[in-house]
């Protein structure tokens, strides 16, 4: 069993180097921080980012991104997942979580953002619009890149932390892709929002009824 700290919260610092691409993840708090995780980016080949384990290098998740659809492929622990967006112009995506289900279904967590003019905070709330962790970026920044602040009765949960750290640091970079490429803007224009995750429950129905 995960041991629990009389705590509702935690932090962990996101550092990028541009120099080799990777993104070293540790704990904020902690003076003499050995990285919990190491992101590679891979501009080319896919999967474009690989979320490792800084302790044993094995493969916590990966994401893939798409040139015209606003969708993001992720995958943690084997299990593969789509961030899927709601809005055309908004941030606002949802995913099927299994860390915060309590069956072997997964609930549907919804990440959101809002920008200013020296951060980007991206939010992650559950099925009860209740707020479990929020990524703030900075958005100028050249090295420090933001903290990942986990709330709640998760949030020491070494399956949500997992998670949390795909899908969100998935959606930041996929947020910025967008923002850079005119071909992700038409693909934003002609995309159908919610559909893909429609499509797959009907698809599923039918299978169930064979």
């Amino acid at each position: 069993m995960e041991s629990t700290p009389n705590t509702d919260s935690r932090t962990l610092k996101v550092d990028f180097s541009w120099k080799k691409f990777k993104t070293l993840i540790t704990e904020l708090n902690n003076p003499n921080p050995d990285p919990l995780y190491i992101v590679d980016w891979q501009s080319i080949k896919k999967p474009h980012l690989i979320f490792k384990s800084a302790q044993n290098d094995s493969t916590i998740g990966t994401s893939t991104f798409h040139t015209f659809s606003i969708n993001t492929d992720y995958e943690v622990h084997g299990k593969k997942g789509i961030l899927e967006a709601q809005r055309r112009f908004k941030t606002h995506y949802t995913y099927d979580s299994y860390a915060f289900s309590d069956t072997d279904s997964p609930v549907t967590m919804t990440w959101t953002s809002n920008c200013g003019l020296k951060t980007w905070n991206f939010v992650c709330v559950d099925e009860q619009q209740m707020p479990v962790a929020r990524f703030s970026a900075n958005v100028w920044a050249v090295r420090k890149m933001g903290n990942i602040e986990f709330m709640g009765e998760r949030a020491y949960s070494d399956a949500v932390r997992d998670e949390i750290v795909v899908t969100g640091l998935s959606l930041f970079f996929c947020m910025l892709i967008r923002s850079n490429n005119i071909l992700s803007f038409f693909g934003a224009v002609f995309s159908r929002p919610g559909h893909d995750k429609e499509a797959k429950v009907e698809s599923d129905q039918k299978e169930h009824m064979m």
